[in-house]
């Protein structure tokens, strides 16, 4: 028989994950990671300077500067919503938790967006399964949700997502906007006002948030699907095209107006180590959607073969092709592939209308081990904190972070208890009974994501807090200094997040001083970074401070601040 597709799927293996449990996945994998911790080094505790400088009024809100310092990476709007999220938040409310707001809102934007840009591109003829001879093949809107459900699992199911995209940076705000640019393009054929304020909105954001190539790139790919494709070949189609153009031109005139502008291709040498550091990246960063979506590609070959027709593999195809070119020549690589990760997620969703049983079975058994290992690891390693019992993980961990303590904490244990129970529940439904649902390979691996991510949120927080923040580090600069508190402390040599660090958990002023500065002793006390102030030849500089002492951050040895006073006038 000539299969139009290679997707067979029955009206039973479309029954709808039950959107109570969809719903309550999505938020226990967002807070946690947003509410209780401190700002983690770099890029966080970076942006949330930035935006706190402008809440504070201490800079221009079109040039933001934080010790005369602009941004590493482009893009205002990241610092436009942490600066507006303080603005509307209560006074009562930790700075630090209120610019978290919008970003949460981001990536609960994205995750909507793929679920619905994954309905909508399995609603499409080239995506449809195929037709039985005697009726029972899955009702196409029933197909449509069931592949959103299995998309939406596999974007929680990424390695890659956990860490960054609980981060108040610009990378966040890309995912949601690269996400809002695809659902748009995937619902072009079904709605108008919404692809269009979609459209409009992720273009832009794009811009603002520091990515105008990715956003003219993205914008001229979906014309030329809207133009191309002979499904959609109608005067709305057309028109379609024509606003993709019209709205990527603006986004271009945008990135020019601000001059956002910036060339930062560099490509590795061949040979290069780099090669097999992004091999390794793009391996676990996107696990286990890529050998899905690798499946998917093999298993719809002949659909491939005149991709204009099939819009479910063109479209995110090239969503995922631009996120791997970007990874490849930019830096940093992790954060280049994120915004990909929706598209990746997609074709991972089209691999299970494919899937043998063994396939199914192996990915059920290897999620089942390797979850359930790493969260009785996580259990273990904080008994043994907690109790000291067994003595080899606590011993391990005063190696690793010396000076840690560790704290119990009752909410945080009632939540890992909760997800621990979930995780049980939820493999005796899997292994005990056959589902039929086309999602049910998915399930496995996004709640284990979700559980693991939660554990060390909720059990292992104060230590990754430790580790992970500059807060012992400032801790012990303020307390060699002593009282009373100083009006104000000099810096040399420290980067924008030791800065800022310094001077959101010290509660200090800072002014810079450099080798070229007039007055190089404008305060009582200096914090320098120890490999510049080690460097420089400055005597004069030299001379006029007496080192106090040099501290290490605690579970990194090599970074160390060097603490000096002002030496007595001659």
């Amino acid at each position: 028989m000539n299969q139009p597709t290679p997707a067979i799927v029955s009206q039973q293996a479309v029954r709808t994950l039950p959107r109570w449990a969809l719903v309550l996945l999505c938020l226990a994998y967002v807070v946690p990671g947003y509410v209780g911790r401190a700002p983690w080094r770099n890029a966080d505790i970076t942006a949330f300077g930035y935006m706190l400088a402008l809440f504070e009024g201490r800079t221009e809100w079109m040039a933001p500067l934080v010790g005369g310092m602009a941004p590493q990476t482009d893009g205002l709007l990241p610092y436009w919503l942490g600066a507006w999220a303080l603005q509307l938040a209560p006074a009562a409310m930790p700075a630090e938790m209120a610019v978290r707001v919008p970003f949460m809102l981001l990536l609960l934007l994205a995750m909507a967006a793929t679920w619905w840009g994954v309905y909508c591109l399995a609603r499409s003829p080239g995506a449809q399964p195929v037709a039985f001879a005697f009726g029972g093949e899955a009702n196409p809107i029933d197909y449509a949700r069931a592949m959103a459900d299995g998309g939406l699992l596999a974007l929680i199911a990424s390695l890659g997502l956990a860490q960054l995209s609980h981060e108040t940076t610009g990378y966040v705000t890309q995912l949601a906007c690269t996400t809002l640019v695809f659902f748009a393009a995937a619902a072009m054929p079904y709605r108008n006002a919404a692809p269009a304020l979609a459209m409009l909105v992720g273009l832009a954001g794009l811009v603002l948030g520091g990515a105008p190539t990715m956003a003219v790139l993205m914008g001229l790919g979906c014309a030329a699907l809207a133009w191309l494709s002979p499904v959609e070949a109608t005067r709305a189609a057309r028109l379609w095209a024509l606003a993709w153009l019209g709205s990527t031109l603006l986004a271009g005139l945008l990135a020019t107006r601000l001059d956002l502008w910036q060339w930062r291709i560099s490509l590795p040498a061949w040979g290069s180590p780099e090669w097999g550091s992004l091999l390794r990246l793009l391996a676990w960063f996107t696990w286990p959607a890529w050998p899905l979506a690798l499946w998917t590609l093999w298993r719809w070959r002949r659909q491939i073969a005149h991709p204009m027709r099939h819009r479910h593999l063109v479209l995110p195809i090239w969503f995922a092709g631009l996120a791997f070119c970007a990874a490849l020549v930019t830096q940093p690589a992790d954060r280049a592939l994120l915004p990909g990760l929706p598209a990746i997620a997609t074709l991972a969703a089209f691999a299970l209308p494919t899937l043998r049983r063994s396939i199914s079975a192996l990915i059920d058994w290897f999620t089942l081990l390797f979850f359930s290992v790493s969260a009785i690891a996580i259990w273990v390693i904080w008994i043994s904190l907690q109790t000291g019992f067994p003595a080899k993980p606590a011993a391990n961990v005063a190696k690793l972070a010396p000076g840690f303590e560790s704290e119990f904490s009752l909410l945080a244990l009632a939540a890992a208890l909760a997800a621990t129970v979930a995780w049980c529940a939820l493999v005796v439904w899997r292994t005990s009974r056959n589902r039929a649902a086309i999602w049910k390979s998915l399930v496995l691996p996004a709640s284990g994501a979700t559980l693991g991510w939660l554990l060390l949120m909720s059990l292992w927080l104060p230590l990754l807090d430790y580790a992970r923040s500059y807060a012992p580090q400032v801790e012990q600069v303020m307390a060699s200094i002593g009282d009373p508190a100083p009006r104000c402390v000099a810096t040399y040599g420290l980067s924008r997040a030791q800065l800022i660090g310094l001077e959101f958990h010290g509660q200090v002023a800072t002014t810079q001083i450099s080798t070229t500065s007039k007055n190089r002793r404008p305060c009582d006390w200096l914090v320098a970074d120890a490999q510049m102030w080690d460097a420089t030849q400055d005597r004069v500089l030299l001379d006029g401070w007496k080192p106090v002492a040099r501290i290490a951050r605690p579970t990194v040895r090599s970074d160390q601040l060097i603490l000096l006073r002002k030496r007595p006038a001659r």
